[in-house]
C-alpha cells in the first residue's frame, strides 16, 4: 500500500484544499445571505452586510496581538526553575 492511502482522510493535503475551500464557501454563503434577509441592527452599524464576520475576525485578531503581549510579558527565563532548585 501507498504511505498515502495509510494516512487519515483529514491528513491528506488533497483533503485540507478542499475542506479550506468548502469553508470559504460556507462562510461567503452565510454573508452573501445577508443581502436577502433583513439583519436588524441596534446601533446601525451592527446591521451593515457583513459586519457579523467582519467584527468576528478582528476579534480574533485583537485576541491573538493580547495573548501574544501577555506570553511576552510573563515569560520566565528557560532555566528559571533550574536556577531556584540549585540553590538548595
Amino acid at each position: 500500500m501507498n504511505q498515502n492511502q495509510d494516512d487519515h482522510w483529514l491528513v491528506r493535503p488533497a483533503s485540507i484544499r478542499l475542506l479550506w475551500k468548502l469553508f470559504w464557501a460556507v462562510l461567503a454563503i452565510t454573508v452573501a445571505l445577508q443581502i436577502f434577509i433583513e439583519v436588524k441592527g441596534y446601533f446601525g452599524v451592527d446591521g451593515w452586510i457583513g459586519f457579523g464576520a467582519a467584527f468576528g475576525f478582528g476579534s480574533c485578531v485583537a485576541m491573538v496581538i493580547v495573548a501574544k503581549g501577555l506570553g511576552y510579558l510573563l515569560k520566565r527565563d528557560q532555566n528559571y526553575y533550574r536556577a531556584e532548585a540549585d540553590d538548595d
